[in-house]
Order: structure tokens, then sequence, then C-alpha cells
């Protein structure tokens, strides 16, 4: 593809180590990671938007980093954008084996726990869970496990069911926060937010979008309780709870 060739052929004359931007000849992998997630995040946002103008841009904004990082490693002779495809690619075949094998599958749940199995002998794990890099966010992490667990049957049935596990591990918190012991409340706090990410993948939920849209919604209430307080006049710090929530519940009423 001409525009794929012509991409790599701009980023090599961006890294000419002569006539090359400075900047760009200046990067690193550890300074490009930054931007690997910035752009991997508002491609998210413009995917949840719905805007297809937005995703093409931000598309090629993930894309670029891709290019830019296998040039590095290109001129370090490490592996070229070539490799980084054609590695892609041949994992791609090795674990659709329904499609480009003999394999036969009932169902997408079907595919996902070969995938999982599939995965495990690549990487010739003991256990079926992936060792997830810290930097992801913990809630997407708490999904994948949910997961990979599921795919060997270590799951509950339905998410009524996860939902009991939520309800016993707020009374474990209840019993923590008593005793006052903050190792315990933590400890407890994070047993809750694992079982809550599984009630919500069970639902088919994703619940770091889930808790992303909570964290926008509030942010919308909280600053309607600013904005009318502002409009007579006054300080939120000086409002009292019963009046904010009054506004809370008008910002509901108003806002969804």
């Amino acid at each position: 593809m001409k525009e794929f060739n012509n991409l790599i052929k701009i980023m090599k004359q961006l890294r000419n180590p002569v006539k090359g931007c400075p900047w760009d000849r200046k990067q690193t992998p550890g300074s490009l990671k930054e931007y690997v997630l910035e752009e991997a995040y508002e491609l998210v946002e413009a995917i949840e938007k719905k805007s297809p103008p937005q995703q093409k841009e931000e598309l090629g904004d993930l894309l670029l980093q891709i290019v830019f990082l296998s040039r590095i490693h290109q001129e370090k002779n490490n592996f070229d954008i070539r490799d980084v495809i054609e590695t892609i690619s041949k994992k791609l075949i090795n674990r659709h084996p329904h499609i480009f094998g003999t394999a036969t599958v009932s169902s997408a749940e079907e595919v996902k726990q070969n995938w999982e199995k599939i995965k495990k002998s690549e990487k010739k794990r003991d256990s079926i869970l992936s060792d997830y890099p810290d930097a992801m966010p913990a809630l997407s992490t708490a999904k994948r496990l949910g997961e990979q667990a599921s795919s060997v049957g270590f799951d509950w049935d339905n998410p009524p069911a996860a939902l009991e596990k939520i309800e016993e591990e707020v009374e474990e918190l209840k019993q923590e926060l008593a005793k006052g012991s903050r190792e315990k409340i933590s400890e407890e706090v994070g047993d809750i937010l694992f079982a809550t990410a599984n009630v919500a993948r069970l639902a088919g939920v994703n619940p770091e979008f889930a808790l992303r849209s909570a964290n926008k919604k509030f942010s919308q209430r909280f600053r309607y309780i600013e904005e009318r307080l502002k409009e007579q006049g006054r300080d939120i710090e000086k409002a009292g709870l019963d009046e904010m929530e009054e506004l809370w519940q008008q910002a509901k009423s108003e806002k969804g």
C-alpha cells in the first residue's frame, strides 16, 4: 500500500541523523510510551463519541507511534515494521484454528476460551493467567483476570450470583472499618472492586468504561451545584450538605 509505505518514508526522513527533525531524532521507546497511552485513550474517547472522523484521526496518531517505535528499533537492528506485521499475522492465524485450521467452535465464547489456551501454550506459561503490566488500569486487569479464569470454568453462573460476592465483601469491609486497620480496610476495598469488575463482566459491561462514565456524570452534577451557587453569589465551601444534596437532585433531574 503506497500510503503506508509513504508514512514509513516520512518517519525515516524525520529520524535522519543529519537532516531529520531534532525532536524526532531525540525520541526513544521510553520517551514515547506516554504518547502511546495518550493516543490510545484519545482513540477510545473518539469511539465512545461515535465519531468516524475523530476515530480516523486518532487511528492515524496511534499508527504513528507504532511506525515511530518500529523505526527506532530498526535503527538498532532489533526489528522493523515488517517484522511487527509478520508477527501479528502469524499470531492471528495461530489463534484462529477454526478459520485457518481444522478446529470447530460453536460460539464466540468458545473462541475466547480457545484463544486463552493457545496464548498460554505460545507463551509457555504455567498459569492460565497472564502477567498484566502495572501500568494497565486495575479494573481492566480485574476484568481480564476474570475472563481468563472463566475460560477454564472458574466463574459465577450469572451476575446475581457474582453480586452475592460483593455483598459478602461489603460485610467484611464493615467489620474491618469497625476495627480501624487501614491495611485490612484497603484489602477489603480491593476485594469489593474486584468483585464489582466481575459482576460488570458477567453483565457484558466493561468496568473501566462504566467507571469513566460515572466519573463524568459525577463531575457534571457537581459542577452544576457549583454553577447554581455561583449564580447566587455564594461560595460552595460555605454551603450546607442539605443544600448541596438538593441541588444534586436537581442536577439529576435536568442532566440525567
